[in-house]
């Protein structure tokens, strides 16, 4: 099967020829082998979403592909090729006419294949054409959940360092920022981030280079993991029971203010 780089070629070159041949300045000489179209298969340039029914049995699997219409793209479908106690992979592919497409064929479209799993897809991986990985965890079914960079499965929200790395996940912070001791019970978490601010050079070989920002975040536990309720540097719990009075003072009482540090 031709990757999706050598479709765009295809089609791209096979447009040129075209448009070229139409100001004539495109000239085939008497004789000249030409290939005749033909239909080739391909896998779509990307796939976009994933759906469950019939109990789990039944996917459907929406595809970008070349243009709009049967001319461009035709018998768009989906293979289960293998399966594992963890995976179940699929493969989609579809047919486009080479040689002579139409100009539309530039243009991408959406389109749905249909297969029957062997067995409901339940806690297991649907893995697309090998790059593209679907869950039915903390998805909205019978849509299945597209894994994004917080993996497939997110560890639980908990007293956890993988937790913990899910909540500085959750802030809008700098890469390489580092966390502090955290503070936690479970429902509620508190711990301080500090975000280097100086010059892109080793720390101590100048002025400013081991320069930090300090803050401390709140948070509290949802389903969908750490949600960040609440900034400061001040002392105590000052600045999170401003917006949410519910934080157990257990946990923030006793912590210092923040500095920046040069």
């Amino acid at each position: 099967m031709q990757s999706r780089r050598s479709l765009a070629t295809v089609l791209l070159s096979a447009v040129a020829v075209l448009l070229l041949g139409a100001c004539g300045t495109q000239r085939v000489g008497a004789g000249a082998p030409t290939e005749a179209p033909h239909w080739q298969r391909f896998a779509p340039f990307r796939v976009t979403a994933a759906r469950l029914s019939e109990g789990g049995r039944a996917l459907s699997v929406d595809a970008d592909v070349p243009g709009k219409g049967k001319t461009c793209a035709r018998e768009l479908k989906a293979v289960v090729t293998s399966t594992s106690e963890r995976t179940i992979w699929v493969q989609v592919t579809f047919s486009a006419l080479t040689g002579d497409p139409h100009a539309d064929c530039t243009k991408t479209a959406t389109g749905t294949a249909k297969v029957r799993l062997p067995s409901p897809l339940g806690h297991r991986e649907l893995s697309v054409d090998n790059d593209t990985t679907f869950t039915a965890d903390d998805a909205d079914l019978p849509d299945l959940r597209l894994r994004g960079d917080r993996g497939c499965h997110p560890a639980p929200t908990g007293c956890t360092p993988d937790s913990y790395d899910q909540a500085v996940a959750a802030l809008d912070v700098p890469n390489h920022t580092s966390r502090g001791e955290e503070h936690c019970d479970g429902k509620w978490l508190v711990f301080d981030v500090s975000s280097r601010m100086g010059p892109a050079c080793a720390e101590g070989e100048a002025p400013g280079c081991g320069a930090s920002l300090g803050d401390r975040w709140f948070f509290r536990a949802e389903k969908s993991g750490w949600v960040p309720l609440a900034r400061g540097t001040k002392a105590g719990c000052a600045d999170v029971h401003r917006i949410e009075p519910a934080f157990p003072a257990a946990l923030c009482a006793g912590l210092p203010a923040l500095r920046r540090s040069n």
